[in-house]
């Protein structure tokens, strides 16, 4: 591109220069330590009968301690491995979006020094690997929505009566499911922690992906409701019913002190309110009248009471998803009560 080209891209670009205190200070990799723990929430409650159409057997978490327990059985094996490889992926994607610098002190420079070409060399050359980065966030989404679709034609297929069996005889898939809402609203947090440094002109040039204020959100949001369209002759209970299970499991662990104690990391914590949040969300885009109406078998109240019982900063980000990234909110038909706790 000529001159007149790179002084356009500079005057409308402003990367995302994460804060440093959103820079994991621990050596353990985030898609490592608190899945360890993250296995035993799953496990923990995933047998028996819990409140509802979710009926989950409670079991003894001591017969199943760590992430190695969770492994695909035969029949997963073949969704489970293509799934892993974009799992593994996952956490490089985390720690570039961590460790993203941005280029604003080079941009402002060339902004203000216009005739020196010196000085615009330089912002260019800082620009490019960051373009060249938002391309590879938009890329590996489309890869998380394949992922996606694999795992909600497993979990949602009529090899077994309900999707509590599903949950309960492929509980690797089911972690896997997991693991990438905890990506995806991981993902969008650090993005809206930068989001004040963005100029969404020129992202949304690059990818109306990432000029999205929850581009990986929407990505898997947008999938689902792409893979109940495209499933038609699948009941869509199929879907909504896995959903509201995975986010009664959440919430029950999240708010009885007997599951609750057996954590020893807060992001252990963190990894399943994130879950809870996102099942919500792909439920009330999914599911007719969505997460929030009467008929809805997701117990909003409950959750959005978990939610408000965390430190208040740990949680806005969540409690915002929820307050802006669904579909139903705002219908006449959503209860008052809900709407308050929101606000």
């Amino acid at each position: 591109p000529g001159n007149s080209d790179r002084k356009s891209l500079f005057f409308s670009f402003q990367p995302v220069p994460l804060a440093s205190s959103v820079v994991s200070s621990s050596s353990t990799p985030l898609f490592l330590y608190e899945h360890q723990e993250a296995d035993l929430c799953w496990r923990t409650v995933t047998r028996g009968h819990l409140p509802g159409r979710a009926s989950l057997l409670l079991t003894d978490s001591h017969t199943h301690s760590s992430t190695a327990d969770a492994q695909p059985t035969d029949a997963e094996r073949e969704v489970w491995d293509q799934v892993d490889v974009v799992l593994k992926d996952a956490k490089g994607i985390l720690d570039e979006l961590q460790a993203y610098k941005g280029a604003g002190q080079e941009i402002r420079e060339a902004i203000q020094n216009p005739s020196d070409e010196a000085l615009q060399e330089q912002a260019w050359a800082a620009v490019v690997p960051l373009v060249g980065r938002l391309k590879k966030f938009y890329e590996f989404s489309q890869r998380l929505e394949a992922a996606l679709h694999s795992l909600l034609g497993a979990l949602t297929s009529e090899s077994y009566d309900d999707p509590t069996q599903h949950l309960e005889r492929e509980q690797a898939l089911a972690k896997q499911f997991a693991e990438i809402l905890h990506f995806t609203l991981r993902f969008d947090e650090l993005k809206a922690e930068g989001e004040n440094e963005v100029n969404n002109e020129l992202a949304n040039r690059i990818s109306l992906f990432y000029a999205d204020a929850t581009p990986m959100l929407k990505t898997l949001s947008d999938g689902t409701t792409k893979f109940v369209s495209e499933n038609k002759n699948l009941p869509i209970e199929n879907t909504t019913d896995c959903l509201s299970t995975m986010a009664t499991v959440c919430k029950v662990m999240l708010e009885t002190p007997e599951y609750r104690s057996r954590f020893t990391s807060e992001e252990t914590v963190s990894f399943c309110l994130r879950v809870m949040v996102g099942v919500i969300i792909l439920y009330d885009y999914v599911h007719p009248v969505g997460a929030f109406a009467k008929s809805s078998k997701i117990d909003m109240k409950g959750c959005i009471k978990v939610l408000r019982d965390q430190p208040p900063n740990s949680v806005e980000g969540l409690l915002n998803a929820l307050r802006y990234t669904t579909k139903h909110l705002n219908d006449e038909s959503t209860n008052k009560t809900i709407k308050s706790m929101l606000q």
